[in-house]
């Protein structure tokens, strides 16, 4: 679970409950809410995401809500352990050893990066297959975003459409003058409704989800130069080295403490 996904969400609600609380009271809460305007601003906007997306592409991108609040990427630390150990054993006992080593992997793009590796393919062919899975799991996760990013844009849209549906009506009846204030008011409740989809909600899910897919590609990127650094060769230390070099400052640091040093000669 990812706690500040989760946080954020809950700390939005209590900032919007606190701003109406502290401006009007328990009763104005009541105020904020009217199932026409619910109806209009959140059924239009999923409508109009709907009509932007394949339907496949439109399930899959509902689904990306809960991918926003799960933990699952590896850490870096254990991706470059997993290929120092990888390297150690290529040094010591040939590449055909790592066809072993593979059995206990469970993650499918290093398992398959190895077998290609075992099976002797060229280095450049193998960066060319796994590059073309990257690309394809960056173009997955880059629809997803984009349906959070449409409904972001079109949430407002939807509201203002709804605040202009209000005031039209408001406007057909103006005789009667106690009734300005009240319609003004619903009127105005699409509005916030939209504003609240996109800032509460689409634009932080979109931002996680980037924010997460920088992540995977990013290990990804590690496992392929470990990978190609193995076949070639090199050094443990040296692969350590050269992995690392993908990493923050800090977390270099880190990793070291952990290690307390480099792989092995």
């Amino acid at each position: 679970m990812d706690i500040a996904s989760l946080g954020g969400l809950l700390l939005g609600v209590a900032m919007f409950v606190f701003g109406v609380l502290s401006n009007g009271g328990v009763a104005a809460l009541s105020g904020m809410w009217d199932l026409p305007s619910v109806i209009i601003t959140l059924g239009g906007s999923i409508s109009g995401v709907l009509g932007a997306n394949k339907l496949p592409d439109f399930i899959a991108g509902l689904k990306g809500f809960g991918l926003a609040f799960k933990n699952e990427t590896q850490d870096a630390g254990s991706i470059i352990a997993n290929i120092i150990n990888l390297s150690n054993i290529a040094r010591k006992e040939g590449l055909l050893a790592l066809e072993e080593a593979a059995n206990g992997i469970e993650d499918p793009f290093l398992k398959k990066g190895i077998m290609l590796v075992v099976d002797g393919t060229d280095p450049e062919l193998v960066r060319g297959i796994l590059e073309t899975d990257l690309t394809c799991i960056e173009t997955r996760h880059k629809k997803v975003i984009g349906f959070w990013e449409k409904w972001a844009e079109l949430g407002p849209a939807w509201g203002m459409i709804g605040t202009l549906i209000g005031l039209i009506n408001m406007l057909k009846n103006l005789e009667d003058s106690s009734t300005i204030g009240p319609n003004m008011s619903v009127a105005l409740v699409t509005t916030l409704y939209g504003s609240l989809i996109a800032n509460w909600l689409c634009n932080p899910i979109a931002s996680k989800l980037a924010v997460n897919d920088k992540l995977e590609i990013m290990m990804k990127e590690i496992t392929v130069e470990g990978l190609l650094s193995i076949q070639a060769g090199e050094n443990p230390r040296v692969i350590e080295e050269k992995l690392k070099s993908f990493l923050a400052p800090s977390v270099r640091e880190n990793l070291d403490a952990e290690n307390g040093g480099g792989g092995e000669e």
